[in-house]
């Protein structure tokens, strides 16, 4: 075992084709795929990917005080100046919002505050929902190249887009740097390979019924998919199943959405982005998913 600089555990181990690089980051197990037989590139590959997880992580992670995002959320209506990276997340996240119709909703940080999905969690007051909800509403976010300007009490969450931006940079800095190599970045089951490979990866989709069992195998010689469902963060009370994905419109979690959605796309935020925004059209979301012609598997 070996650490990054960020201090980061890791391991590399030996496969047939090459190396498979393991960690764990964002709530998740990391794994890089990396068609090489060389170590020590393997392993340079994998420090790589460790310490740009860990920028992200560190920046936009809701759960650490004292971060760019917690800044950004003390802001209390004040102008607030934002960098180059920020500012594309912003702009993403708007075209999230503006293809969902409001209901992919970055600015539902009070609400997600409101849920948590451990066990023995209870459901939050439906005061404090309608509260919470209150304060959330993209639109009323005004930003551009030189600040950010949002209601006092808003809380900005990029949970549903950060893993997949990790996933992105990780596999597009690899690919830049090592172009002859093809790598697959896995993240909790968000994936992405620029780089083609002959012999095409083999990558399985969870059985949300037998969990860390694969229901389907997928070949993936290029491109990326991402998996959204509440197959590990739900909570059950009263015999009700509760998931993890919640209607900004209603403050409570989705109703009828599938156990999971997984979209096959171009790169990762895009496929993630297909992923959350079916989840959130609850019994429609075959409906939406076939009008965005895209291929997808989906778990009720």
């Amino acid at each position: 075992m070996t650490s990054s600089p960020a201090a980061v555990p890791y391991t590399l181990s030996r496969r047939e084709w090459g190396y498979v690089g393991e960690f764990r980051a964002m709530a998740s197990p990391c794994e890089l795929l990396i068609a090489s037989d060389e170590p020590h590139i393997a392993d340079k590959m994998l420090e790589m990917a460790v310490t740009e997880v860990r920028r992200i992580e560190q920046k936009y992670s809701r759960f650490i005080t004292n971060n760019y995002l917690w800044e950004l959320n003390q802001a209390r209506g004040q102008r607030q100046a934002i960098d180059e990276e920020t500012l594309q997340l912003l702009s993403f996240a708007q075209q999230c919002f503006d293809l969902s119709e409001g209901l992919f909703d970055i600015s539902a940080g009070p609400l997600m505050q409101l849920w948590r999905f451990e066990p023995n969690a209870t459901l939050p007051a439906h005061q404090d929902i309608i509260s919470a909800k209150a304060l959330v509403g993209f639109e009323r976010i005004e930003f551009n190249s030189h600040g950010l300007t949002m209601p006092a009490g808003m809380q900005l969450d990029f949970g549903g887009i950060a893993k997949e931006y990790a996933v992105d940079s990780v596999a597009y800095h690899l690919a830049d740097r090592y172009p002859e190599i093809s790598v697959l970045v896995n993240f909790g089951g968000d994936i992405a390979c620029p780089i083609p490979k002959a012999t095409p990866w083999q990558v399985g989709i969870e059985d949300p019924q037998h969990l860390d069992h694969a229901a389907k195998v997928l070949a993936i010689s290029q491109g990326a998919l991402a998996t959204s469902g509440d197959t590990r963060r739900f909570i059950e009370v009263d015999g009700r199943r509760y998931g993890h994905i919640v209607d900004p419109r209603t403050g409570y979690p989705v109703v009828g959405a599938p156990r999971s959605v997984t979209v096959l796309g171009p790169n990762c935020v895009t496929a993630g982005m297909l992923a959350t925004m079916a989840m959130l059209q609850g019994t429609s979301a075959e409906i939406f998913l076939e009008q965005q012609s895209v291929q997808y598997s989906i778990f009720r």
